[in-house]
């Protein structure tokens, strides 16, 4: 016999690292490697994980030259459509950093901050409330990027703005009520690409987040 259970929903609204670029063969890493669906394991029967991954996406920059990529007009209508929700985790910056979109650090802190609050105005929670957002810094790329098969398309400086990120999105986030975790020193990017998770990356951030989570709900 069929037992319904509702388990509380989480959205993870993020980019390749979320949706699981594999840098060493160009392809997504398994179930049970990606961080989500290893965050999805952790929490157990009572939680669904939702990846909403997208690579080359942003917090709310429209790129010149591939489509679809500004979280900033897309987040609403996809939390609508995965509600009700308990949180929304939002794990974005390594592509506002690229040098097309001419962004400070600072900058890119302050679009990220602008999404999590559109989506913390979202109704998409339970009872039509809005729900809880989880603001994650990514591990900041390394610097050796720029001599690898993505420097050409990201440009200069994309390591040095992705340094200071994590400081200006705790400064910015600590005047609202979302949280914030920040993975530098403790999630590294792997040494391929330098600005995609590995293997043991994604297992050390689904520990990471499973932790946050739980003193969130």
């Amino acid at each position: 016999m069929r037992t319904n259970i509702t388990r509380k929903r989480i959205v993870c609204f993020g980019d390749s690292n979320t949706w699981g670029f594999n840098a060493s063969d160009g392809g997504r890493f398994p179930e049970g490697i990606r961080w989500t669906t290893l965050l999805d394991s952790l929490l157990g029967d009572e939680y669904q994980v939702v990846e909403e991954g997208l690579s080359g996406r942003t917090a709310v920059m429209d790129d010149p030259l591939f489509e679809g990529l500004n979280g900033h007009t897309y987040i609403h209508p996809c939390l609508m459509s995965h509600s009700p929700l308990e949180l929304v985790i939002i794990m974005l910056g390594t592509n506002d950093t690229k040098e097309r979109f001419s962004l400070t650090s600072f900058n890119i802190a302050q679009g990220i901050t602008r999404l999590a609050l559109k989506a913390k105005q979202t109704m998409a929670g339970p009872n039509g409330q809005p729900p809880r957002v989880l603001v994650i810094a990514p591990p900041p790329i390394g610097k050796e990027y720029r001599n690898t098969d993505v420097g050409k398309s990201m440009g200069e400086g994309c390591d040095r703005k992705s340094a200071s990120l994590a400081a200006h999105l705790e400064e910015l986030l600590s005047t609202t009520d979302i949280d914030f975790l920040d993975t530098k020193g403790k999630v590294s990017m792997n040494e391929i690409d330098f600005m995609h998770l590995d293997e043991e990356g994604h297992e050390l951030l689904a520990k990471l987040v499973f932790n946050k989570v739980k003193r969130i709900l």
